[in-house]
């Protein structure tokens, strides 16, 4: 198929698909760097939720046996972060969403930053 093509443009047709490779390798990158936004997104909105939630949880008495303690603040905790991830899996607020088109935005930035350097 290249020896039907005019004379000369052998070159500039290696280079056009060199070109190609790059944008694919790059596609994949940021393929990579997409799934790492998008959990990085994710975990802030559950930390963000986490913290929203900790004022419901101060004014609780633990009387008893088993209750209070440091035992249970420590565990508390643990529970209060599975209760924000767990709202995030479900669907969370929306943070995550608007967190991971930022950081997707400020990435783009970089590279078309990058790129005219």
């Amino acid at each position: 198929m290249i020896n039907s093509v005019a004379p000369g443009t052998e070159l500039t047709m290696m280079q056009l698909s060199q070109t190609d490779g790059l944008r694919v390798t790059e596609r994949l990158a940021a393929t990579r760097n997409t799934k790492k936004i998008e959990e990085a997104a994710q975990e802030f909105e559950a930390v963000f939720v986490t913290e929203m939630m900790k004022p419901m949880f101060e004014g609780l008495s633990t009387d008893g046996m088993f209750g209070g303690g440091k035992g249970e603040e420590v565990f508390q905790g643990f529970l209060l972060q599975e209760y924000g991830r767990n709202v995030v899996k479900a669907g969370g607020y929306g943070l995550s969403a608007a967190v991971k088109a930022e950081l997707i935005r400020q990435q783009e930035a970089q590279s078309l930053a990058a790129a005219g350097q």
